[in-house]
């Protein structure tokens, strides 16, 4: 399995935003931080606002923030809002399933026990497991961070 660019993004902004959990954190500086597309962050905090893991604050100085404790954003549930409930095979929807094997076909079950491990694993882990290490996160992040924020030299 492979999640989308749209699940890392969304982990990265978690990440990010429970470095300060606090503080309201601006889209183009967590792009900047990452080196990745604001329009793809646009969309990732778009849907993580609408899930309720984080919120946001519009209006000057607005921006956002986590909603919860990070101790309380289980990586599972970050993961299953993200990726969506499309089947991962054919056979697992009933509705599209035209696999000529499935009625003997071992693999669907294994397979799925697979997946359920998976988000098993991911229910046991919370964004604070992930965000631990605070001081070496920050030191990767900050340069690129005050490199965004720099102030513009006075005319």
């Amino acid at each position: 399995m492979r999640l989308t660019t749209f699940t890392d993004y969304s982990l990265r902004v978690l990440m990010y935003l429970a470095l300060d959990p606090e503080r309201l954190a601006t889209i183009p500086e967590m792009a900047a931080a990452y080196g990745i597309s604001e329009n793809h962050l646009m969309k990732v905090v778009h849907q993580l606002a609408r899930s309720g893991v984080i919120e946001s604050v519009r209006g000057k100085g607005g921006g956002v923030r986590l909603a919860r404790s990070p101790d309380q954003i289980r990586l599972g549930e970050v993961v299953r809002a993200t990726e969506g409930s499309a089947a991962i095979v054919e056979c697992f929807s009933p509705a599209s399933n035209t696999c000529c094997i499935a009625p003997s076909c071992q693999l669907a079950g294994i397979l799925s026990a697979a997946f359920n491990a998976l988000y098993e694993s991911l229910d046991a882990h919370t964004l604070a497991d992930i965000v631990a290490n605070r001081q070496a996160l920050r030191r990767a992040l900050i340069p690129e961070r005050r490199a965004a924020t720099k102030e513009r030299p006075s005319r």
